[in-house]
């Protein structure tokens, strides 16, 4: 990563792709520091952790429990759980709630690609919450300039939240798949190398690898495969 991918006379475009609900488990704190010292130039990630980071920057605590608690118990406790990682399901209410008052806020009444959404909401998340992007990654791509990409947008709370503030509020509001694809090919394209950040792999890392071949297949441009790339996943060699 250090001798290759970020060797100034490589001149490489750096993608990461986050998948699953990392950033419940303090994740994003990670990720801000890579951003902030300029060790990727965007990013691809499941809503889900998205959604999760919005808790930090809204001040909810989460705390570390244990897989093996009972859910039955838990439920009735009124208590969330992520693997090993705990909290009251109040958080769920009050930020869903935060997300539908930003989207009334936002006026956004048409179609939007998700760094431009994401970018709308990391700018109200710094101006609701001053400091937040210390704590929140949403933020603080907003406040860095750096795109952040979700590979399915309806696969969230997020999007949930958009799902429900287009039926009740009549709105025209609506995240273009198209938009992205064409963006994430046009990165891919801008860079003279191109590398990859992998953490776990699914969706996001599918949807960042599949810019060559939209390139030379459907394009017809002849870009080539990524140059570097990193993958740390906890999936087993059979």
């Amino acid at each position: 990563f250090s001798d290759r991918m970020l060797h100034p006379k490589n001149d490489t475009m750096i993608g990461l792709t986050v998948a699953g609900a990392l950033t419940p488990a303090g994740l994003g704190g990670c990720v801000i520091e890579m951003m902030e010292h300029g060790l990727v130039d965007f990013l691809i990630s499941t809503g889900a952790n998205l959604y999760h980071d919005l808790h930090y920057a809204l001040n909810f605590t989460l705390r570390r429990g244990s897989p093996f608690l009972d859910d039955r118990a838990l439920y009735a406790a009124g208590v969330i759980r992520i693997y090993d990682v705990l909290f009251p399901a109040t958080v769920l209410l009050e930020t869903d709630a935060y997300i539908r008052e930003f989207l009334v806020r936002s006026g956004l009444n048409g179609p939007v690609s998700t760094a431009e959404f994401h970018y709308r909401l990391g700018q109200d998340l710094i101006a609701q919450r001053p400091g937040c992007e210390d704590y929140s990654v949403v933020a603080r791509t907003a406040k860095l300039g750096v795109q952040i990409y979700t590979s399915s947008p309806g696969d969230s709370s997020i999007g949930m939240n958009i799902a429900w503030h287009e039926l009740m509020n009549d709105s025209r509001l609506m995240i273009d798949p198209n938009l992205d694809v064409n963006e994430v090919c046009a990165i891919i394209l801008a860079g003279k190398k191109n590398g990859c950040v992998i953490l776990g792999g699914g969706s996001p890392k599918n949807f960042y690898l599949q810019g060559q071949p939209t390139l030379w297949e459907v394009y017809g441009i002849p870009k080539g495969g990524n140059d570097y790339f990193i993958q740390i996943t906890t999936d087993s060699v059979v």
